[in-house]
């Protein structure tokens, strides 16, 4: 089975709120909340991908991000590696460009229930630091 690299922004702006974005219904883990970010595309190294999808799927131009965690997680069907960025420095203002809901919540607010299982870990990682 192929691993899929995935690309996770931590959107977090100055009142240590976090924007996140609800998964289509049809999609795989559909109606959990999401950090923003995809899959790697070849040639592209983890930070590339990011900047990429996050300007696609939120409208920002993220200016610097900051590694915070890398885990694995093996679904019934697919196996993914993630790479999750901490994004604090962007020009623009986050939206749905996609369509999808999205919303800011206190960071300390977060619920790992809401968000795919593979989430879980730097969720808890965020809650502690806050």
């Amino acid at each position: 089975m192929n691993i899929r690299t995935i690309a996770v922004g931590i959107i977090r702006n100055a009142q240590h709120q976090i924007f996140i974005a609800q998964r289509p219904a049809d999609a795989h883990m559909g109606g959990f909340w999401e950090f923003p970010g995809g899959k790697m595309e070849a040639g592209e190294t983890p930070e590339q991908a990011l900047i990429r999808e996050l300007l696609e799927e939120t409208g920002i131009k993220v200016e610097r991000v900051e590694l915070l965690a890398t885990s694995q997680h093996q679904f019934a069907d697919r196996n993914m590696a993630f790479y999750f960025f901490l994004v604090e420095d962007w020009q623009g203002t986050p939206y749905g460009k996609e369509g999808q809901p999205v919303r800011w919540c206190p960071q300390a607010e977060l619920r790992a229930d809401e968000f795919p299982p593979a989430n879980a870990s730097i969720i808890r990682q965020l809650i502690a630091a806050t």
